[in-house]
């Protein structure tokens, strides 16, 4: 059966989806700011990254209808792991700043291929009844993932910059080096691995791809998308729901880790890792248990305000932060765990109502625009702005500005139009 060692694969495989999105989302973060880059500069060229992930519907049928799902997920591991090793090679070297963004949107590229791949293997490598076991799993192990990436490789990097592992790893390059081919190892090694272990579950091998034929599909799917009810409505909600988190997500980093003169909280590469990287990410993933399981108790329709307030109110302890500066660590983490927990708790239920307003003729499809376009707004425009607001105005008043936006959250939540029943 091809399922008898799911156990085998699907941590392994959600692993893997999750090291490359830390390593160009996040860890890129930390590693210009050392490097001396500005906010404004940082949040640019990193929210450029997320494109592939924006545009991912449009390449998606080619994955589908071009060799085979497992084919893409090997062939994607071992080129993100080259990928990862050649950023380190590029760092000691005069063009480090155009040769990482260079290679970082390779990654990003391949890496929303692999979520393609990854996605569609994880549905018909499973029957459904296991692929509602496994749920819990497959998120479990992406976290993990993160947790991996934006805890414990930035904390390595930390520990080497303090000269715990001699003189030669203290400069900011050569520890970030060791955290690159570290990171393209272990890609590598899950290629290696998953070329053996997962199961060859597709009986049809293409080896043609009809651009016309695709095309045509791709104008029926939008067609199904915009003939939805309430279309208007449904567009702002998923378009602008996530925008006050959007406009944190590049500037808590670099907030909690710049010198308290530029009005951070100067946490070092350690500390980060351990309380943003590590005990966020674990708030993040408890948030997102919650909120599931309370959606699936009283429907989404229920909860949708309730879990609306979780995931903007929590915002102000960034307020907090910024005005009250502080080196506890245990108060940074509170802080950091609290609103962390409440954006899983928000997520959750915006998720569940982008599955919702998928359903019907084409329903995966349709999600796959859904997810590209909550990403548009929700995480690469605001972020690439967010630098620049932050630069011009500093970090307190930054803070209020997306407390200010939470309106927008709340203005497009009233509007949306929610089937009363249970999710």
């Amino acid at each position: 059966m091809a399922n008898s060692k799911a156990y085998a694969w699907v941590p392994s495989l959600y692993l893997g989806e999750a090291l490359p999105f830390s390593a160009v989302m996040l860890i890129s973060v930390i590693m210009f700011k050392e490097l001396g880059l500005t906010d404004g500069q940082i949040t640019v060229y990193t929210g450029w990254l997320g494109l592939p992930w924006v545009i991912k519907p449009i390449w998606s049928p080619i994955i589908d209808n071009l060799k085979t799902k497992r084919w893409w997920i090997v062939t994607m591991q071992f080129l993100m792991g080259v990928a990862l090793a050649l950023v380190a090679f590029t760092l000691p070297t005069d063009f480090w700043l155009q040769g990482t963004l260079a290679i970082f949107m390779l990654i990003a590229f391949a890496s929303a291929t692999h979520d393609i791949s990854a996605d569609g293997f994880y549905i018909i490598g499973l029957p459904d009844k296991d692929q509602e076991l496994y749920v819990g799993v497959r998120n479990t192990f992406y976290r993990i993932g993160m947790v991996i990436g934006q805890g414990g490789l930035v904390l390595l990097a930390g520990y080497m910059q303090d000269g715990h592992f001699g003189e030669a790893m203290q400069s900011v390059s050569a520890s970030w080096m060791v955290i690159f081919f570290i990171l393209g190892g272990l890609m590598f090694l899950l290629g290696l691995y998953h070329a053996f272990i997962l199961p060859k579950v597709e009986t049809v091998v293409h080896e043609r791809f009809d651009f016309g034929e695709q095309l045509r599909e791709f104008g029926r799917t939008l067609k199904v998308f915009i003939t939805k009810p309430h279309l208007i409505s449904a567009l702002c909600f998923i378009l602008l729901f996530r925008l006050p988190e959007g406009l944190l997500t590049k500037i808590v980093p670099l907030f909690l880790t710049r010198d308290t003169a530029e009005g951070g909280l100067a946490m070092s590469d350690v500390d980060f890792g351990l309380i943003y990287g590590t005990l966020g990410v674990i708030g993040l993933l408890l948030g997102g248990i919650v909120g599931g399981w309370a959606v699936s108790k009283w429907g989404l329709k229920k909860c949708l305000w309730p879990l609306v307030l979780c995931i903007t109110l929590p915002d102000i302890v960034y307020v907090y932060l910024s005005y009250f500066p502080t080196d506890n660590l245990w108060l940074i983490g509170s802080c950091v765990c609290i609103e962390q927990i409440g954006y899983g708790l928000g997520f959750a239920a915006y998720t569940l109502y982008l599955v919702t307003f998928s359903r019907g003729e084409r329903s995966t499809a349709v999600f796959s625009i859904c997810t590209a376009g909550q990403y548009l707004g929700g995480v690469m425009i605001p972020s690439m702005v967010s630098g620049l607001i932050s630069e011009n105005i500093g970090y307190q008043s930054f803070f209020w500005v997306v407390m200010a936006f939470c309106l927008v959250t709340f203005a497009v939540t009233a509007c949306v139009k929610i089937e009363d029943h249970k999710d």
